[in-house]
């Protein structure tokens, strides 16, 4: 029965570390575009800010 035991984990190791794997990567993914989506709409709201001080005249 140990054997059985033993040779089931072995056989899912790989399953598993691949899993792991993946959701590092997709994780990873995930995280850098949540963060480029971020800066990206700080840099635009920048622009924004500044076409609108252009466009008002001044009093």
């Amino acid at each position: 029965m140990d054997d059985f035991w033993a040779n089931a984990i072995w056989s899912l190791a790989p399953t598993v570390l691949i899993g792991l794997i993946f959701w590092f990567v997709m994780r990873a993914l995930f995280r850098a575009d949540r963060t480029e989506r971020d800066a990206y709409a700080r840099i635009e709201a920048e622009e924004r800010a500044k076409r609108a001080a252009r466009e008002r005249p001044a009093s």
